[in-house]
């Protein structure tokens, strides 16, 4: 998996009500329409500003607070490519997967807003083309790339009835 995108920056411990406030939560059942909201308690016009494939990219614990599953749909529906972070909160970690959101480990203290990045998920490596640097990031495990690929982990059990490891 490869994705062609900017860098949206943000810090650490961005939780889950800042990606989308729980205000929203109970309004609608409709992702497109809760995309729209995303991440706008930390910048109010991210889902303007955002491209189709661009990147979130943060500090450590990424996703912390409840584990409401419409934090990483909405950041899938706003087409957001994958969200670079130092490190995770387990059940977003978990969700982001389960929902086909790519989320990827890495260094991210070399990207900056508005940096044109270059991520290869299967061979771990980051490009930042603005600054002329490649830097690792933790590889996902086979399985985990399957299962993005097939846009989440309902869609790969649907398709080979379990896990295609």
């Amino acid at each position: 998996m490869q994705f062609n995108g900017r860098a949206h920056k943000f810090g650490d411990d961005v939780n889950t009500d800042y990606i989308i406030s729980g205000k929203y939560k109970f309004k609608t059942l409709d992702m497109k329409e809760l995309a729209k909201h995303v991440m706008e308690d930390l910048d109010p016009h991210f889902y303007e500003k955002v491209v189709a494939g661009d990147f979130i990219v943060a500090g450590t614990n990424f996703g912390c607070g409840s584990s409401r599953e419409q934090a990483p749909l909405a950041i899938k529906y706003a087409d957001v490519g994958a969200v670079l972070a130092k490190s995770f909160a387990r059940i977003f970690y978990r969700n982001a997967i389960n929902t086909g959101l790519p989320v990827v480990e890495c260094d991210t203290d070399q990207m900056e807003q508005g940096d044109e990045l270059y991520v290869d998920l299967t061979a771990g490596v980051i490009t930042n083309r603005t600054k002329g640097i490649t830097m690792p990031a933790k590889p996902l495990p086979t399985v985990m790339i399957k299962i993005l690929n097939d846009g989440g982990l309902a869609p790969h059990f649907k398709k080979y009835g379990g896990f295609n490891l």
